[in-house]
């Protein structure tokens, strides 16, 4: 089978010695599927990281006046190389340990967005630091109130149109390699007459996933987060885990409101995409403790 696996930024780390710890973890848990002859390609958020990179240039300006204010699109991109670096570096460390001859390459994803996505006029992603009422008439971008914590900087999330690099990524499955694309959702692009350019924007990387997999018409999408089953009814005493459903109850989960837009929502939803797009597909939700099980069909909400 061809299979995305997409691994969230928050399992890998606040920092460079937690991240590596992490990333030699998960490349334990992968490994093995791809020992079972499928072809793999990995996908991963950057949440924590892409955050802390561009709270770094924000607290540099304040003391250097050599350090310049950093687009988002930017620190999108650093956080891709960051994040794969150790990625890669795990992966190969681990199949060298199984004497496993496969070749692994990280790919600089840009994704294509749309200009007059609505996402840009509601900016809802928070990131940064948080800032004082008096301080936010001065700041060079729009902030919002985040709690009772203070304002802080907010960005679009636009969905994602096309995988910029979709054939490169599709000429180095077919030629053996694991790859890891898509980054932190992929660094937003948007068109115009003078061709791409990046904006500051962060796009959902399970929504970046599953565009992937269904332009290099994977069969599994293999979503893995913090929890084994998704859930309905979450925190209730009639908490329920889901195993085996099809797309038609998933959906209709989703239209009773039973997924939290913040965190299992764009799951679910991605799944959702990717399995309407064509049939015989499958998707899976479950933990990264799981994720060998679940290409078995035994652990984890599977979704047909």
């Amino acid at each position: 089978m061809k299979i995305v696996i997409a691994l969230g930024g928050n399992a890998l780390g606040d920092d460079p010695i937690m991240q590596k710890r992490n990333a030699s973890l998960t490349a334990k848990y992968i490994v093995p599927i791809i020992k079972m002859g499928h072809d793999v390609i990995i996908t991963h958020g950057n949440g924590p990281q892409v955050g802390l990179i561009n709270l770094a240039f924000e607290e540099g300006r304040k003391t250097n006046s050599k350090v310049f204010p950093m687009p988002f699109s930017e620190c999108g991109a650093m956080s891709q190389g960051y994040i794969s670096y150790h990625l890669l570096n795990a992966i190969k460390e681990e199949l060298i340990n199984q004497n496993i001859d496969k070749e692994i390459v990280s790919v600089l994803t840009h994704i294509l967005v749309d200009k007059d996505d609505i996402a840009f006029s509601n900016p809802t992603k928070f990131i940064g630091s948080f800032y004082k009422e008096d301080e936010i008439s001065s700041l060079p971008f729009r902030v919002k109130k985040d709690s009772n914590r203070g304002y802080r900087r907010v960005i679009a999330s636009p969905k994602p149109l096309k995988v910029v690099e979709e054939n490169a990524i599709k000429k180095l499955i077919e030629n053996g390699y694991l790859v890891i694309s898509c980054g932190g959702g992929g660094i937003p692009m948007v068109s115009d007459t003078n061709g791409y350019h990046g904006v500051d924007a962060v796009i959902d990387k399970d929504y970046a996933s599953a565009k992937l997999a269904s332009e290099i018409d994977a069969d599994m999408l293999l979503i893995l987060t913090q929890v084994d089953n998704v859930c309905i009814h979450f925190g209730l005493p009639n908490e329920f885990k889901l195993k085996d459903v099809s797309l038609n109850e998933m959906k209709e989960y989703c239209n009773l409101g039973e997924f939290p837009s913040g965190s299992m929502r764009p799951k679910v939803e991605a799944c959702i995409e990717f399995l309407e797009e064509k049939k015989n597909r499958i998707a899976i939700i479950t933990s990264i403790e799981n994720a060998y099980d679940a290409i078995e069909f035994k652990k984890g909400t599977i979704i047909r």
